[in-house]
């Protein structure tokens, strides 16, 4: 499996956000992530690190 966890960078500090994210679609206002069961979250964020071999993606607010 090739998903990975997206994580909300906050203060230094990372918090789990979303698990299995399968899609990660930029938008204007934002981001749409989609897990691999076709659910989706919208965040005002931006990727401030993919860790691809971790699994991870590190996302800060705007």
């Amino acid at each position: 499996m090739c998903e990975a966890n997206a994580y909300l960078r906050e203060g230094g500090l990372e918090e789990l956000f979303f698990e299995s994210v399968d899609k990660v679609i930029p938008r204007e206002d934002g981001l749409i992530l989609e897990d691999i069961f076709g659910r989706r979250k919208i965040i005002k964020a931006k990727i401030a690190e993919l860790a691809l071999v971790d699994h991870k993606i590190i996302l800060e607010k705007e």
